[in-house]
């Protein structure tokens, strides 16, 4: 290698140097004016973070405490401290409770107060119960979010057909949804019941 060389070798790598410590006086400079900002930003991921591990932690054992009274209840149905608890700690799932003990011992009572749940299966399910005549299960039925409005329009159909109403009970079943899974008890009673 020639002196010429070496000496453009030697600038070159004075060049590389420099821009090196160049960056790094300005990788320091960009740190130090932006240090609060970068601390304040970990540490506020850092109790994000915990907070939600903490509220995931709260929400398990919540859980589980609902769940341990759920079945202190089911051991001992008339346990009313369990089921004082477990409507403070679970709403919904108390009201689950309360529908599936209404239903088993016919308890109009109990069910007359589900109507008005904010659990809205529970609600639903609850004024479903409820309607045992043509006009309640109509009324039922015209209802959008009703779950259960293809068998309501059936039942009330049926009791139009007991009572000899057969015109009434063909507009009932005309109604019942074509992609429901009633529509063909309403297609056999058209046919054959309404003749």
């Amino acid at each position: 290698m020639s002196l010429k060389e070496n000496i453009s070798m030697v600038k070159e790598e004075l060049n590389s140097e420099e821009k090196f410590f160049e960056k790094a006086v300005i990788t320091e400079k960009f740190v130090k004016k932006y240090k609060n900002m970068m601390i304040a930003s970990v540490v506020a991921i850092v109790v994000l973070v915990a907070a939600n591990i903490g509220y995931e932690a709260n929400e398990a054992s919540k859980k589980t405490a609902a769940n341990e009274l759920l079945a202190k209840l089911m051991s001992n149905p008339s346990d009313k401290m369990a089921s004082s608890k477990l409507q403070t700690l679970n709403p919904a799932l108390h009201d689950a409770w309360i529908f599936s003990q209404a239903s088993v011992n016919k308890d109009m009572l109990s069910m007359e107060k589900l109507k008005n749940s904010n659990t809205l299966i529970i609600s639903d399910l609850a004024k479903y119960e409820l309607a045992k005549d043509v006009s309640s299960l109509d009324n039922y039925a015209s209802k959008q979010d009703a779950i259960f409005k293809d068998l309501a329009l059936v039942q009330s159909a049926v009791l139009l057909l007991n009572e000899n109403k057969i015109d009434e009970a063909r507009n009932e079943l005309v109604k019942v949804s074509k992609t429901s899974s009633l529509s063909k008890i309403a297609n056999a009673l058209m046919h054959y019941g309404l003749k």
